[in-house]
């Protein structure tokens, strides 16, 4: 596996809130040991940011495409970011 690192902020539309997305979100990118956070958004998106190993972070931004099992993934915007100031992965209040 590559020691390249990276982070990403991704803004997920579609039925994303009230289905568990935060929550199933949170448990795949601690599982693959990513650091970020993610939070509901007032608009009825889901943002994250993901920081880590590149292949993880792929890996779990792909997942996302579709989510939970009551999710509908509608669209992704991905952009390049900067990692967060902390390690760990948390839930955050909706913005």
């Amino acid at each position: 596996m590559s020691g390249d690192r990276k982070a990403v902020s991704l803004r997920i539309t579609g039925r994303v809130q009230g289905v568990g997305y935060r929550a199933w979100l949170a448990g795949q990118a601690e599982a693959a040991g990513l650091d970020g956070w993610v939070r509901n958004r007032r608009d009825g998106s889901v943002e994250a940011l993901l920081s880590g190993l590149a292949e993880a972070v792929d890996r779990v931004a792909a997942l996302c495409r579709h989510g939970p099992r009551m999710a509908l993934v509608d669209r992704i915007q991905a952009v390049e970011a900067e990692p967060p100031g902390h390690p760990g992965f948390t839930q955050g209040p909706t913005l």
